[in-house]
């Protein structure tokens, strides 16, 4: 396998590229690339960890070279949040380097499964589809809005709670990747009950996460660690699938649903060509049900926002 990581060199990206050093399949290639001049220093760096994931650098000047022949590629590519910025004043930076280095995608992988992880993730994606359709070359089940960090945020913000074991709670988070378009089915978790007011709150601070890491780093950055993790869990599942295992991950796709939103988080089974299939998310309790009504009028018009930037 070869996996690309697009901005390796920013907090997201050394944290995820660590990961993928130390967990990748052996005889798999990392390419990092990033317009900052120091990706070569860090594929060097990375380089000298033992384990037999080959390493390559690509500078601002070398796109090309780290996408040719790539299965999977990443991108965490963008500037972070800083406090008082929700997701949405991203926008207008993170949109046209997403385009950008999509279009990259386009001319050297097309067939490459893609997971943007560059907020605001509910508008990138669109972006990301619409910029493969202007080339010719989009296909739905290979692109994904990486939501992995909402679920192992929701999973242990539970455990805490609940004193149980992290690795026995499993929370399906579906929706977006903002605010309260992200929606934890706290109803589904087996084995713990929820309090109303329980549910009420873990929910918002499920959906204000980020915030919470933004606040914590006083000016110095939003969460990288946790989301490298998350972002590095979702690509090792993908690769899992792509070499035959049985593998759901819950991450933000098109759905052709129209009682929610052109593209909204579900279970997803993984495989050898990306989505296998979208499945069902189950029933919702009367709270959930109302959060998601309450929520797809915005998440509808963040993709609407993402779908006119390349349009027009």
């Amino acid at each position: 396998m070869k996996v690309a990581v697009l901005g390796a060199a920013g907090g997201i990206g050394q944290a995820l590229s660590l990961l993928l050093k130390t967990q990748l399949p052996a005889g798999s290639e990392l390419a990092l690339y990033d317009v900052a001049p120091v990706v070569p220093g860090v594929a060097v760096d990375l380089s000298h960890i033992p384990t037999a994931v080959k390493v390559t650098g690509h500078g601002k000047d070398d796109l090309a070279g780290a996408l040719t022949g790539t299965d999977v590629v990443l991108i965490p590519a963008g500037v972070p949040r800083k406090p008082g910025m929700d997701r949405s004043d991203l926008f207008n930076i993170n949109a046209g380097i997403v385009k950008n280095l999509i279009e990259g995608v386009a001319d050297n992988c097309p067939d490459a499964c893609v997971g943007i992880i560059t907020n605001p993730v509910n508008t990138t994606v669109a972006i990301a589809a619409e910029t493969l359709k202007a080339k010719g070359v989009y296909n739905k089940n290979k692109l994904f809005g990486v939501t992995t960090l909402d679920v192992i945020r929701a999973e242990t913000f539970v455990a805490e709670l609940k004193d149980v074991d992290v690795a026995s709670v499993h929370v399906p988070v579906i929706g977006g990747h903002s605010g309260t378009t992200i929606l934890p089915l706290l109803s589904q978790v087996e084995g713990v009950e929820f309090s109303d007011d329980e549910v009420s709150s873990l929910t918002t601070r499920i959906q204000n996460a980020g915030t919470e890491v933004v606040e914590a780093k006083a000016g110095g950055g939003s969460a990288t660690l946790s989301m490298g993790q998350a972002a590095a869990r979702f690509c090792l599942s993908l690769v899992a699938a792509m070499q035959g295992e049985n593998v759901v991950e819950y991450t933000y796709v098109q759905t052709d649903d129209s009682d929610d939103a052109a593209f909204f988080a579900h279970p997803v089974r993984l495989g050898a060509n990306g989505v296998e299939e979208i499945l069902p998310y189950g029933e919702l309790s009367e709270f959930e049900e109302k959060a998601k009504n309450d929520m797809l009028e915005g998440l509808r018009g963040d993709i609407k926002l993402g779908v006119d930037f390349v349009t027009g």
